[in-house]
């Protein structure tokens, strides 16, 4: 049964306020609209920008807290959220799939769900939840047993939920939802275990499925009940039945490119890891590629068919999901572009009409399972930096060990870049590390983890492990760079005032000159940051705000790292920041 707490000031709003309709006008402008935030990136094509300039190189010394807010109770894991802020009200996610609505002119609540989850869900990377969408006089947000919930803005009352998959069978849902023209667009997770990725698109009003696309192939889609068209082509590059259970989880959400009218959406690694298991032969002919998987994948919003695709891991066997945004851009001549920094630590630039190659650059040190990238955007891999085939193995066992680098946790993991039109380049938060992993033998069972793989991640330098950098992606340059000791999770944010904010695992918010790399200001909220900071303007003043709250995938699988990190504080917290106005 669900639980819908309301304050005295909750109830006086909900008597007296009216909550304006957000409008599909509202949502493609989110980002030039400076007093709210109703889409997850600060505008769906997630370049997390903004043009506010009140808080500057200058005057970001001088930032302080407006206000704080405690998520409360004994649910203090990963924060992974970004605030939404619509019409005086603060909408943010929490963990364990609660959502708040938070005065934002005091921190006072006004009203909280929880969706009050059932015995067994299977989170893969702790029981985090990354945001909502804002649409009409609705919040949508998901849910880790694999719903999704649209509620009153008002009140917190459900107006309507739908189920997306069985999370008896290891789906769940944690990222935000994405609006376009009426439809609410969701991905899911569980790639670890054997599910299939799919986008699915529903009525924002009604809650209607109206298409899905699976991205494995050999999968049917639907549109409007009915079967549509298959993914792909049936054993095209997955060998036997192996696609029924191929992985491919859109894990991670997706941008809208209104130039090209296309929702890009990444799709995770193929299961199982083992990639022997998945290798249909000739290694280079493209029969064993495992289509969709470790892919971005251009889709029409209106049926649900695929466009076009890119595949950045082919033949993927360490864990390299493709599911990281992908960020329409202008290069330095004017073109229309697409960028991506891949968990398999290499930098893509790509044409947005097609999703053709343009270039690649590393952006992580010591790579080793691949030499680099090819003029066709294949890479040109170091077939003695794969994992063994335990099918060679005498005992039958484990494969040959190596040590891969990045780790499987990946040069960039979910934690989202930035882009600055001002200065033109990228700040993408990274991380340092390898792994020694192994390939083992394993077979399907529903619910179950399918792996076929064991790993120990690894740091590979002594003084620091996160890493934020400034690409330029008209060379794949990086212009400056920021070491951090723990492993950097959460994600950037660029404004106008030539800045960009980010926070660290030691509880760290920190604002960086986005020329120069210089460290202006930094704040200890009590616990590691591993949100999304937004700003916002308010009463002719610029805020900033961010969740606090040490979780996410690094302390459950980060083995050594893991440890240099266990000292760190969970929490479950909101902090509000701005320039005091001095009359």
């Amino acid at each position: 049964m669900n639980k819908l707490l309301l304050t005295t000031s909750a109830m006086l709003i909900a008597a007296t306020a009216s909550i304006a309709a957000v409008t599909e006008e509202d949502i493609a402008n989110d980002q030039n609209i400076t007093t709210q935030i109703v889409s997850n990136g600060m505008g769906r094509h997630q370049q997390r920008y903004s043009p506010l300039d009140m808080i500057n190189k200058e005057n970001v010394k001088n930032l302080v807290p407006a206000w704080a807010f405690s998520m409360g109770g004994e649910k203090q894991r990963g924060q992974e959220t970004q605030p939404l802020i619509y019409d005086g009200i603060m909408y943010v996610t929490g963990s364990y799939s609660r959502l708040y609505a938070i005065d934002i002119e005091t921190g006072e609540e006004i009203w909280q769900y929880d969706a009050r989850l059932p015995e067994g869900i299977l989170p893969c990377c702790d029981v985090i939840n990354r945001g909502g969408a804002i649409y009409g006089d609705k919040i949508f947000f998901g849910t880790l047993d694999a719903r999704i919930v649209a509620l009153d803005l008002k009140t917190g009352d459900v107006v309507w939920k739908d189920k997306i998959a069985d999370y008896k069978a290891g789906y769940s849902y944690t990222s935000a939802p994405l609006i376009v023209n009426g439809l609410v667009v969701t991905g899911n997770s569980g790639g670890e275990f054997g599910i299939i990725g799919e986008v699915q698109a529903r009525d924002a009003e009604t809650g209607d499925l109206v298409w899905t696309r699976p991205v494995i192939e050999g999968h049917m889609g639907t549109l409007n009940g009915e079967e549509s068209t298959m993914t792909g082509e049936l054993n095209a590059t997955w060998p036997g039945d192996l696609w029924k259970t191929g992985g491919g989880a859109t894990w991670l959400g997706g941008t809208y490119d209104a130039d090209t009218d296309t929702l890009v959406f990444g799709a995770g690694n193929p299961a199982p890891w083992n990639s022997w298991l998945r290798d249909a032969g000739d290694k280079n002919d493209g029969s064993g590629d495992n289509l969709y998987a470790a892919s971005r994948i251009g889709i029409d919003p209106a049926n649900g068919e695929i466009k076009w695709h890119f595949q950045t891991t082919p033949r993927e066997g360490w864990d390299f999901d493709g599911v990281n945004e992908v960020v329409p851009f202008v290069d330095a001549e004017g073109n229309k572009r697409y960028a991506t920094a891949d968990r398999n630590g290499f930098f893509y630039v790509l044409n947005r009409e097609d999703g053709a190659f343009v270039s690649a650059s590393p952006f992580v040190k010591e790579i080793t399972w691949a030499e680099g990238i090819d003029e066709n955007g294949r890479p040109i891999y170091n077939e003695e930096n794969r994992p063994g085939n335990p099918a060679d193995a005498a005992d039958g066992g484990k494969g040959d060990v190596v040590f891969s680098v990045p780790s499987f946790l990946g040069g960039k993991n979910w934690m989202p870049m930035a882009h600055s039109p001002d200065t033109g380049l990228f700040y993408v938060p990274s991380n340092e590390w390898g792994m020694d992993i192994w390939n083992e033998p394993v077979s399907y069972k529903e619910g179950a983890a399918y792996l076929g793989s064991g790993f120990t991640i690894k740091p590979i330098f002594e003084d620091y492990i996160g890493s934020l950098k400034a690409i330029d992606p008209n060379t794949g340059d990086i212009k400056w760079e920021y070491k951090n000791d723990a492993p950097l999770w959460g994600g950037v944010m660029a404004t106008a005032g030539g800045l960009v904010f980010t926070g660290t695992p030691e509880g760290y918010l920190k604002a960086f000159d986005a020329d120069t790399g210089e460290e202006l200001w930094k704040f200890q909220t009590g616990s590691g940051i591993v949100g999304q900071p937004v700003t916002w303007e308010q009463d002719g003043q610029q805020y900033v705000a961010v969740a606090s709250g040490w979780g996410g995938a690094v302390p459950l699988w980060g083995g050594e790292v893991a440890k240099k990190v266990n000292f760190l504080n969970q929490g479950g917290s909101i902090w509000v920041f701005r320039v005091p106005v001095i009359n």
